[in-house]
């Protein structure tokens, strides 16, 4: 690792040897910010690989979008190459059709010879691996703010080329605040978890209404794609199996959860590979995956990646994310459980999130539960005629029920 300052940096990139580069950067949590604006004002054309961009990511002509799971910075961008892809298969990628040049990481203070990813391993130790074996660079922006963490995110000095010293915090989730609709939702799916389950939790108002609704459960473990500040109060509670380690591929959540995974050998932070891999999921008893979507329709199909097109093509939301790795996974673990949890109704939308039939791609389907305010739907074993008569009955807004039916006897689904 030799460090270097702005204008170095500048010129190594600007002399890359490559017409059109491809960049791989971390997202999420940890996006490199100071290294992605030098790279944008360096270097006229690349390409730009990341995960769940957040805004303030450089946004220009010549600059191509890349990204199997669209955040903020990227959504609705005309640069925008959406890649679909489960995440437990990105990595494979860079060692195919979207080999990087350049790495980007955002990284911890060296210690003890090395640096940690810090809040973001997922789908760069692949990343990392492939562009080393092409020559390529890369290039870590190292900020005191960021934690060390342990597991496949510590890098050796020597497997990083260039390093710029930041010193920036990093940033915090936006989402809406508990309300009593997500509260209704914690309440409904806590009664599906039992003591010793091993969680998989999104971030978001429903997860953290789900880990408040769990005062009395014990023995729990968390294997997840990622864990925000709900985690935290399990582990404060005693809630926590403090015999297994809390294993995720990323972290995202309030300066809490950055100083309690800080140096923490109970957390471990492993690659995408591993951690979203459904026959590694399924190995852990009694897993339960919960995750939300946008529409979930009459066969149980759901839709977590695009919004209702309301009559228009439906654009790109999101993406697979690690939905589809953690529904296969916890369905095949034993006791494992699958559960969709999402408020029956779109407030902004104005319309019901239960529908006869998605009207785009599918993200996952056969679940073992979907859950609403209104109440929970039982629907793995079922008939499909029991599945789309209890989502009409127990998990759809009452408004839409009748309309829900009419649909469902003209798909052949209810006879009723």
């Amino acid at each position: 690792m030799r460090f270097v300052d702005e204008a170095t940096l500048a010129a190594t990139l600007s002399a890359l040897p490559v017409e059109r580069p491809r960049f791989v950067a971390s997202g999420n949590a940890g996006p490199p910010f100071e290294l992605l604006r030098i790279a944008a004002d360096a270097v006229a054309t690349f390409r730009l690989f990341m995960l769940n961009a957040p805004t303030g990511i450089p946004v220009r002509p010549g600059i191509a979008l890349e990204t199997p799971f669209v955040g903020a910075g990227m959504r609705d961008q005309p640069e925008l190459h959406y890649i679909p892809a489960r995440l437990s298969l990105v990595p494979n990628l860079f060692a195919g059709s979207r080999p990087p040049d350049v790495v980007l990481v955002h990284t911890s203070m060296p210690y003890d010879g090395s640096v940690s990813m810090g809040c973001e391993v997922n789908i760069l130790p692949a990343a990392i691996e492939a562009v080393r074996s092409r020559g390529g660079l890369v290039v870590a922006q190292v900020n005191p703010n960021m934690p060390y963490t342990y597991g496949d995110g510590v890098l050796g000095l020597n497997e990083v080329d260039l390093a710029l010293e930041v010193d920036r915090p990093l940033p915090n989730p936006a989402y809406g605040a508990s309300n009593a609709t997500t509260e209704e939702i914690g309440a409904r799916v806590s009664t599906l978890i039992p003591d010793s389950a091993t969680l998989q939790l999104g971030i978001g108002a429903i997860p953290d209404a789900v880990v408040a609704a769990l005062h009395d459960r014990r023995g729990l473990r968390i294997w997840s794609e990622m864990f925000s500040d709900g985690v935290l109060e399990l582990d404060r509670t005693g809630q926590l199996d403090r015999g297994h380690q809390l294993v995720a591929s990323f972290c995202f959540g309030s300066r809490a959860v950055y100083e309690f995974v800080h140096r923490n050998p109970q957390v471990r932070l492993l690659r995408t590979e591993r951690t979203n891999d459904p026959a590694v999921i399924s190995r852990n008893p009694r897993m339960v995956s919960i995750n939300s979507a946008l529409q979930v329709d009459l066969f149980c199909q759901a839709n977590a990646s695009r919004r209702p097109s309301l009559g228009r093509a439906s654009r790109i939301y999101s993406g697979f994310g690690g939905q589809t790795d953690f529904v296969v996974g916890a369905m095949h673990s034993l006791g494992g459980q699958a559960i969709i949890a999402l408020p029956s109704w779109h407030q902004r939308a104005d319309v019901s999130t239960i529908v006869p039939l998605v009207d785009g791609p599918v993200t996952s389907f056969q679940q073992t539960h979907i859950v609403s305010e209104q109440g929970g739907a039982a629907v793995w074993g079922a008939s499909q005629a029991q599945q789309a008569r209890s989502l009409i009955d127990q998990v759809a807004h009452p408004r839409v029920r009748e309309e829900l039916t009419e649909e469902a006897r003209a798909l052949g689904l209810v006879s009723r």
